[in-house]
């Protein structure tokens, strides 16, 4: 067979309908995907603005904080609002194109109320720096933390992604914290709720929930699982969506490498969870797990 009959063949096969019905996008009055390059510059600017001086920047001094950080800023509002938009076009089902217009503008206003959510993100972080140089003594300064460790790129991922979860956009925040989990091997669903003070150390092959509620002063090691016990399904069998299915994790926890836990358990404020564990029940306040071990009550830290 020659070559030109070959590929007319390969062409044929993949233009099928059946073929290609559960894999193929059609763009809704002509709109563009999501961009994920634009996405990540945006992350980028944004992880600029919340850390001065470690990216994009280096030589930036108080004097020409206020000119970087409009320019940044500027630049993100104008890039967000497009890909808001980008994002309800993506999930969009609607015939009528004049409602285009109503997602342009509330895109434009959800960027504004997010842009408003930077200082309470840069307070978060800063909290969660202070956590990886305290919790970690192969750290030698808070700036080596912000940095090179994963858990910091991956969690400031994940508060950008949240505060825009938080006004239900379409699929921006997950693609957000999944340019995290791709880099990192850290897995946070923007979904989650994360307090204050939070570190995962090493952090390769953590993965966090999407309906998890993480108290403050909370420290994870790495392979640790938030996950879901079981998938409740409707009558028509499809699973139901968004009901609180993952644990919840108390403040000062601290949990070793490898432990999974499931289900909407509860684990006690003060609690110590040893590595390789798996957990589908609650445990009480300063508990010690240990594999193979009855748990056991620990004294309350300072």
């Amino acid at each position: 067979m020659r070559d030109e009959n070959i590929l007319k063949k390969v062409v044929d096969e993949l233009c099928r309908p059946e073929s290609y019905e559960t894999v193929y996008h059609r763009p809704s009055h002509g709109a563009s995907m999501p961009s994920i390059e634009l996405l990540s510059e945006i992350v980028e600017r944004l992880r600029a603005v919340l850390f001065p001086g470690f990216f994009h920047d280096s030589e930036i001094m108080p004097e020409t904080m206020p000119f970087s950080t409009g320019s940044n800023l500027g630049k993100v509002q104008r890039l967000l609002a497009e890909q808001i938009k980008r994002g309800y076009c993506f999930m969009c089902t609607a015939e009528d194109p004049e409602k285009c217009l109503d997602c342009e503008t509330k895109a434009q206003g959800q960027t504004q109320a997010f842009l408003q959510t930077l200082p309470k993100i840069r307070s978060l972080v800063a909290t969660d720096v202070v956590a990886a140089y305290e919790g970690d003594p192969a750290a030698k300064s808070p700036g080596e933390t912000i940095f090179c460790y994963p858990s910091i790129r991956a969690v400031t991922n994940y508060r950008i992604a949240h505060e825009l979860h938080l006004q239900d956009m379409e699929i921006i925040p997950r693609i957000i914290t999944e340019m995290a989990h791709s880099q990192t091997g850290i897995d946070i669903h923007p979904g989650a709720e994360i307090g204050e003070r939070f570190f995962i150390d090493h952090g390769t092959g953590t993965v966090i929930g999407e309906t998890c509620v993480i108290g403050k002063n909370v420290r994870l090691y790495q392979q640790v699982t938030l996950g879901a016990k079981s998938f409740p399904k409707d009558k028509n069998g499809r699973l139901v969506k968004g009901i609180p299915r993952h644990p919840i994790i108390e403040e000062d926890v601290i949990i070793y490498s490898g432990t999974t836990i499931l289900g909407r358990v509860r684990i006690g404020k003060g609690s110590i969870i040893g590595g390789n564990v798996w957990l589908d029940h609650d445990v009480e306040p300063y508990t010690r797990v240990i594999q193979g071990r009855e748990p056991e009550p620990i004294a309350k830290r300072a």
